[in-house]
């Protein structure tokens, strides 16, 4: 160790080098971690199906019994290692390794690495609808994150090794290094930096060869090599990229869908994943295609081997069926469900096509390769990723022309009508938006109150052009509220409805009224109650002061400037005590420090009323107005290890946190005064 830490402090000033070189050790890390969680699924099919790599017939000679319980038991098996273990791993993980890299600066916990290969490996294994890539990623990533934890790496360049591992894990899976590299700099980074793009490329290398080692240098998928028969039938292929995005619309909606049902079922979670196995059983019954990864069915829509109505169908019992796995706890990907889907959409597009037009078009195999990366694409919003990886699973550039066009016309149609992707959803729906750089989050725990102004300037409707005009001229804003005598709120100005009458007032004046010039609809409104990630989410569909109001009446208004100034203030706290967080040893008490005006970070022994609960029932930020950036705790052997608690995180008695707010509060806290 202290030989390792010699050459690491020689290295660490050599900035390029010293990034390459650990590229490499996590390009083998991810390597041989794929190589290991493949390996683990042919264990598992051996133990529940008794076949290393089970085929559809073999399935369909299985007793009705074997075909459910087999689900049913892998689901319980996963969701008790995902309960009980990390609950990072439920899922398809990716949303998790993005959040991490938007709010953690990319920690993640080195735990996560064997719950998901075990949870994902038996999950898939068993018959859940999901496929490997997910789980993969999040491995990689989080043995990307453990080492540079370990070496005590900082924040910007922790995240290029998250994206390391994902590229290494996407790599050695599929046979595909560029698809890797892309994936983590376009999905999961989302920053194309020469900088962080060249580890991640080392990584990905790396990782290829190591599977090429174990499983061969050949495609994940052999396919004829279909190429365009007319370039007319690029408008068949537009087509497909309109169906491809309702599709994944489907696909996506349609998975979030099955997580609330599955959510509002308060049981013990295992035993929704018990029922969420068995119901994969029962639908395997008719459609044994909906088992686990589903490269036969796949590979049977790219031969042109299946009818169309068949196709049709599989598209919709697959997005029933992924949504069930997930929904009830499973863990494992979605990426292999979107090639799933989108080989059988466009393979039935492919066969009506065909079918019309049938010495003009390309057979029903080329439109399924097609339909594999236009689903892709709409459902990531990744169509750089989307076009190279079927590339790469296939060796077949001849249908580059359709394949471009009909991903992008997805994508999109997609992100059009959908603001999020498969993956960014689960992190809009808890408030973080990471494509705008922002967690609106952070502005859960301040009200309106605390941040509006009451001085808001304000007419009745009957009040003359010139009076308004004064009124522009004395207030910065650029909003002038409307009110009768009650001062309920009638109504709007803002200077942009104002500017036709303001170049020529003296012409307008005497006819001219308040009323007139008022927008009496479609402006936001706030409550003094409500949050200020209310007013951020309100703010960007709007521009101006927002007004306040408690029924009708007007009390105030929030002017854009606060909130970002707040949203501003907040970010740093948390930024600031996050890069704390990072260099306190596990050993020897924390000062308290004052990191802003009235906001301090100290550590502090887990009060006795939070023991034995999650981090997220207690509702710390709101309730007590402090934030637990770090939990340090004292393993059965002496070692003390730290982490950032996740939001399922159970505080345990001896935990000793360390807590960011204002100094009055944490010392409260620190007395054990919870009330």
């Amino acid at each position: 160790m202290r030989a390792l830490r010699w050459i690491d402090s020689q290295l660490r000033d050599r900035e390029h080098l010293y990034m390459v070189l650990i590229a490499l050790v996590i390009g083998l890390g991810g390597g041989f971690a794929a190589v290991g969680f493949r390996k683990l699924i042919e264990l598992g099919h051996e133990i529940a199906w008794q076949q290393p790599d089970y085929t559809l017939d073999y399935i369909r000679s299985l007793p009705v019994w074997w075909k459910i319980t087999a689900p049913a038991i892998g689901g319980l098996a996963c969701a008790l290692i995902v309960y009980y273990f990390a609950r990072e791993a439920k899922g398809h993980g990716v949303p998790e390794v993005m959040e991490a890299v938007a709010l953690r600066n990319g920690r993640i916990r080195p735990r996560v690495v064997i719950a998901k290969m075990f949870a994902s490996a038996i999950s898939i294994a068993s018959g859940g609808s999901v496929g490997r890539e997910g789980p993969i990623v999040q491995i990689g990533s989080a043995l990307g994150s453990s080492l540079g934890q370990w070496l005590r790496i900082d924040e910007r360049r922790l995240r290029t090794l998250v994206g390391c591992g994902a590229a290494a894990g996407i790599a050695a899976t599929f046979n595909a290094p560029v698809a890797g590299a892309l994936f983590a700099v376009e999905v999961i980074l989302a920053d194309f930096a020469v900088l962080q793009f060249s580890p991640i490329v080392i990584s990905s290398v790396v990782a290829t060869v190591i599977g090429h080692h174990f499983f061969g240098d050949v495609p994940a998928f052999v396919v004829h090599q279909y190429e365009v028969v007319s370039y007319w039938e690029l408008v068949a292929y537009a087509v497909l990229g309109l169906l491809a995005g309702v599709v994944a619309l489907l696909f996506v909606r349609g998975l979030y869908l099955m997580e609330d049902v599955f959510d509002a079922v308060r049981v013990w979670p295992p035993a929704k994943a018990i029922l969420g196995g068995a119901l994969i059983g029962v639908i395997a019954l008719w459609f044994p295609q909906v088992y686990g990864v589903g490269y036969e069915a796949i590979e049977g829509a790219l031969e042109g081997q299946m009818a169309w109505h068949l196709l049709v169908g599989l598209v919709l019992i697959k997005i029933l069926a992924v949504g069930i796995t997930i929904g009830s706890g499973g863990s494992g990907g979605i990426f292999a469900p979107s090639l799933f889907i989108g080989a059988m959409t466009g393979g039935a597009v492919g066969v009506v096509v065909n079918s019309i037009w049938p010495e003009s078009t390309a057979p029903a195999g080329a439109y399924a390769l097609v339909g594999m990366a236009a689903v892709v694409g709409a459902g990531t919003h990744a169509p750089i990723t989307a076009i190279v990886i079927i590339f790469e699973l296939t060796n077949d550039y001849k249908l580059i022309l359709p394949l471009m066009m009909s991903t992008i016309i997805a994508t999109l149609m997609a992100m059009s009508a959908q603001r999020g992707s498969i993956y960014t959803i689960k992190l809009l729906r808890r408030g973080v938006d990471i494509h705008k750089g922002r967690d609106i989050s952070v502005l859960r725990h301040l009200a309106v109150r605390d941040a509006m102004r009451q001085d808001t300037p304000v007419v009745s409707p009957d009040a003359g052009l010139l009076d308004v005009v004064s009124l522009f001229m004395a207030h910065p804003g650029v909003s002038i509220f409307v009110v009768d005598g009650e001062r309920n709120l009638r109504g709007v100005i803002t200077a942009s409805q104002a500017r036709p009458f303001l170049t020529d007032p003296a012409s307008h004046g005497d006819f001219i009224i308040a009323a007139d010039m008022m927008q009496e609809q479609g402006f936001p409104t706030v409550h003094p109650q409500d949050t200020l990630a209310d007013v951020m989410t309100r703010l960007s569909r709007y521009r101006g002061e927002v007004p306040v109001v408690e029924g009708s009446c007007l009390v105030g208004a929030i002017w854009p400037e606060d909130v970002i100034k707040r949203y501003n203030e907040e970010l740093f706290k948390r930024e600031m005590a996050s890069s704390m967080a990072a260099s306190v040893q596990s050993h020897g008490p924390v000062e308290p420090i004052a990191i802003a005006p009235d906001t301090s970070l100290m550590e502090i022994h887990v009060p006795a009323a939070w023991v034995g609960r999650s981090l997220d029932s207690l509702n710390i930020r709101n309730q007590f107005d402090v934030s637990v950036v770090l939990v340090k705790r004292t393993l059965k052997g002496g070692e003390v290890v730290s982490e950032a608690p996740a939001a399922e995180y159970v505080f345990q008695l001896g935990d000793v946190l360390l807590v960011m707010g204002p100094e009055t509060q944490v010392r409260r806290l620190e007395r054990g005064i919870v009330s």
